[in-house]
C-alpha cells in the first residue's frame, strides 16, 4: 500500500522558523515601504535583520517546547490554528521583553509588532492549507462555486439525516477519505433554522418532517441519491415508522448508520466507517438507556474474560468492554471462525487495552482451568451456550455437556482463579422450562448455589429474545423475505419478549455493577425489563413492511404449528420467585433457593449420562432434576 507523503518534524520546524523570520521582515517592509536596494546597502538593514533573527530564534525555542509542528499538516484543524496563535503570541511577548531590556526598542516602529504577528500566523496556516489542497480528496474543488463543482466520479451520492452538529464529523471523514464509496450531497435536518445553510459545501436541503420519498429537494435535482445515512437512531430520535422505512427501501436506497466502534479510538478506514442498518433496528420498541458511569467505574482497567465471545451476546459484551476501557480482554470461544471475526473486528480499534483470543471449549475442564490460571480475570461473563430449542431437543446430551457441564467448569475455574465476579447469561426459557434447552439453563442457574463460599460474587441475568441474535426469528424472517417468502410463523398467537442486543448487554453490565456495589450475600439472579411481549405474527408483518413489501400481497405469511417444547408465551419468573425492582430496567429475583435438591453427585450422574451419549436417559434425568428444583 502506498504510504502518504509526510514532512518530518525537523523540516516543519525549519519552515516554522523561516515563516517567523520572513513575517517579521515583510512587516517592517510594509510599514516603511522601503526600496529593495535598501536591504542591501543601508547599515540599518543589519539591525532589522537582527530583530527578525531574534524573533525567529525565540520562536524556535517556543516551538521546541510546545511542538505544535508535531501535528500532521494533512489533518490540520481549528485546534492547530489555536496552537499556532498561542506560539506566535508567546514568541512576540518574549521578543518584546528582550528588546526592552536591550535598548527599549526605541528604533522599532510599534506597528511592526502586530503586523509581524499577523503575517507569521498567516504564513504558518497558509503552509498547511497549501499542503492539504492537492492531497485531500475534493478539498481543492472548494475553490470553485458550489454550482460549478464536478460530482465525485465513482462515488455514490449520499444523503445524511440529522442535525448540523452530528453531520459535521461525518462529512469531514467522508470528504477526507478518497477510499469511501460515498460522497455527501445533502443533509435533511430536524431543525428548520438549518435548512438552506451549507456545511463544508454540502447543502441542508429539507426539514425532516417535510421530507418525503419521491419529492426530490431542489438542490438535489441532478443527484440520484444511492444511500441514506441516519446520524441518530431513526426510530427513537426521528420517529420513522416501518411504512416510512419500507418506502425508502422500495425506492432503492441503502440505509446506513455510523459504525458502532467509531466512538472508540481512531475511525475505521474506508467503507467500515459506515454500516448498513439491519432491519431489526427499525422495529418499533421502547429503547432502554442507563447512565454509563457505574459500568465504566466497574470495567475500566479490569481484566475481563468472555466465554462464547464470538456469539451474538458475547461479541457485544466484548465490544462494550472496549468502549468502557477494560485493561485486558480475553475472548474465549470454540468456534474458530466466530472467534477470528470478533478478534479481527476489535483489532481495528485503537485502544490501550490488551487482548487475547483463546480457542477452547467450555466442556474441557483442564483447558478452561489452564486458561483461567494464565489470564487471571477480574470479571467473567459466561455467554457460551447451546440455545437453539429444536436442536438441543434433538441432541439433549450436547445441551447438557455445554450448558450444564460447561457452566460448572467455568464457575469452578473462576472461583479457583479468585475472579471478583462471575456472571451467567441466562434466558426466559429457564422459567417453567418445557424443553431441554430451557431446562439445562435452569440447572445452570442453580449451579451458582452449589459453589462453596469463595471470593467470587456470583450472579445470573435472565432475559428473553434479542433482536437479530443468531437463531432468533428476525434473521430467519429476513432471509425468507429476501427469497420472496413465505414467512413462516408457528402460531398466530405466539408471542415473545424482545430487545436489541446492545440494550440487553447494557442491562447485563448494569446488573453486574449493582452486584459489585453491595455486600455479597450469596448468588443473585436478575431479570431484565423486557417491556410488553410482541406477537411474532405482528413482527413478521412489520419486517415485511420494512423491506418495502406488502404482507399477504407481496409476501405470504404461513402458520406451521408449534414445535416440540415450544410455548405460546414465555414468562420471566417462576412460582416462588419474587421479582423486585432493583434499578431502572432491572429486577432482582427474591425467593427460595433450590440447590438443596441438586447436589454434586446428582450433577455428576447427569453429566456421565451425557458423556455416554444416552440421549433418552439424559432427557429423563433433566426432567427429574427440574421437577425437584421447582418443588415448593
Amino acid at each position: 500500500m502506498r504510504t502518504p507523503l509526510t514532512f518530518s518534524w525537523t523540516a516543519k520546524y525549519l519552515i516554522h522558523i523561516a515563516a517567523l523570520f520572513v513575517g517579521f521582515v515583510l512587516a517592517y517592509e510594509l510599514r516603511r515601504a522601503l526600496p529593495i536596494h535598501w536591504w542591501f546597502v543601508d547599515p540599518d538593514a543589519i539591525r532589522v535583520l537582527g530583530w527578525a533573527g531574534l524573533f525567529a530564534l525565540i520562536g524556535a525555542v517556543v516551538e521546541a517546547f510546545f511542538q505544535a509542528e508535531r501535528a500532521a499538516w494533512r489533518f490540520a484543524s481549528a485546534r492547530d490554528v489555536v496552537a499556532l496563535a498561542r506560539n506566535v503570541t508567546l514568541t512576540m511577548a518574549l521578543f518584546l521583553m528582550v528588546i526592552f531590556f536591550v535598548d527599549r526598542g526605541l528604533e522599532l516602529p510599534r506597528s511592526v509588532l502586530p503586523l509581524s504577528w499577523l503575517l507569521s500566523l498567516m504564513f504558518l496556516v497558509g503552509a498547511r492549507v497549501l499542503w492539504r489542497l492537492p492531497r485531500e480528496s475534493r478539498l481543492s474543488e472548494h475553490l470553485l462555486p458550489a454550482w460549478w463543482r464536478k460530482t465525485a466520479s465513482g462515488r455514490k451520492p449520499l444523503l445524511l439525516v440529522g442535525a448540523m452538529a452530528d453531520a459535521d464529523r461525518q462529512i469531514r471523514h467522508l470528504m477526507a477519505d478518497p477510499g469511501q464509496p460515498y460522497h455527501p450531497v445533502g443533509v435533511v435536518t430536524p431543525h428548520a433554522a438549518e435548512v438552506g445553510m451549507r456545511l463544508h459545501g454540502v447543502p441542508f436541503v429539507a426539514r425532516l418532517d417535510q421530507w418525503r420519498v419521491g419529492r426530490t429537494p431542489a438542490p438535489l435535482r441532478n443527484e440520484k441519491v444511492s444511500a441514506i445515512l441516519f446520524l441518530q437512531d431513526p426510530v427513537k430520535a426521528f420517529g420513522l415508522t416501518p411504512q416510512r422505512i419500507g418506502e425508502l427501501k422500495r425506492a432503492g436506497h441503502t440505509l446506513l448508520r455510523p459504525h458502532a466502534l467509531t466512538e472508540v479510538g481512531e475511525p475505521r478506514p474506508n467503507a467500515d466507517l459506515l454500516t448498513e442498518i439491519p432491519l431489526e433496528e427499525f422495529l418499533p420498541r421502547q429503547p432502554i438507556s442507563l447512565p454509563a458511569g457505574p459500568v465504566e467505574d466497574l470495567i475500566r482497567g479490569k481484566r475481563i474474560l468472555v466465554t462464547g465471545a464470538g456469539g451474538s451476546i458475547g461479541s457485544e459484551i466484548a465490544r462494550q468492554m472496549v468502549q468502557f476501557g477494560c485493561g485486558h480482554l480475553t475472548l474465549l470461544d470454540h468456534s474458530e471462525f466466530q472467534l477470528f471475526e470478533i478478534d479481527r473486528e476489535l483489532g481495528g480499534v485503537t485502544t490501550a487495552m490488551t487482548r487475547r483470543a483463546v480457542l477452547a471449549n467450555v466442556r474441557d475442564e483442564a483447558r478452561i482451568r489452564e486458561v483461567f490460571d494464565q489470564e487471571r480475570p477480574d470479571i467473567v461473563f459466561h455467554a457460551a451456550a447451546l440455545k437453539h430449542v429444536a436442536l438441543v431437543e434433538n441432541n439433549p446430551a450436547e445441551g447438557v455437556l455445554t450448558n450444564v457441564q460447561g457452566t460448572w467448569n467455568v464457575i469452578r475455574a473462576a472461583t479457583g482463579a479468585r475472579a471478583a465476579q462471575f456472571v451467567l447469561i441466562s434466558t426466559d426459557k429457564a422459567v417453567d422450562p418445557s424443553n431441554v434447552m430451557g431446562a439445562t439453563k435452569r440447572i445452570a442457574e442453580t449451579l451458582l448455589e452449589l459453589v462453596p463460599d469463595s471470593e467470587t460474587r456470583l450472579s445470573a441475568v435472565r432475559f428473553g429474545n434479542v433482536l437479530g441474535s443468531a437463531g432468533s426469528v428476525v434473521p430467519i424472517f429476513r432471509d425468507q423475505i429476501a427469497r420472496g417468502g413465505p414467512v413462516t410463523v408457528t402460531h398466530p398467537d405466539v408471542n415473545r419478549y424482545f430487545m436489541t442486543i446492545p440494550e440487553a448487554v447494557q442491562l447485563v453490565l448494569h446488573s453486574t455493577a449493582v452486584k459489585a456495589a453491595r455486600e455479597d450475600e450469596g448468588p443473585s439472579k436478575f431479570l431484565l425489563e423486557m417491556g410488553e411481549p410482541v406477537r411474532i405474527a405482528d413482527l413478521a408483518r412489520q419486517m415485511i413492511e420494512l423491506s418495502g413489501k406488502k404482507p399477504e400481497i407481496d409476501i405470504k405469511i404461513e402458520f406451521t404449528g408449534l414445535k416440540k417444547g415450544e410455548k405460546i408465551a414465555e414468562i420471566l419468573s417462576d412460582d416462588g420467585e419474587d421479582p423486585r425492582p432493583c434499578v431502572d430496567g432491572i429486577l432482582e429475583v427474591m425467593g427460595r433457593r433450590s440447590s438443596g435438591r441438586l447436589d454434586t453427585a446428582r450433577l455428576q450422574t447427569l453429566i456421565s449420562a451425557a458423556l455416554g451419549g444416552r440421549g433418552h436417559e439424559v432427557t429423563m434425568l433433566v426432567a427429574e432434576t427440574i421437577g425437584d428444583i421447582r418443588k415448593p
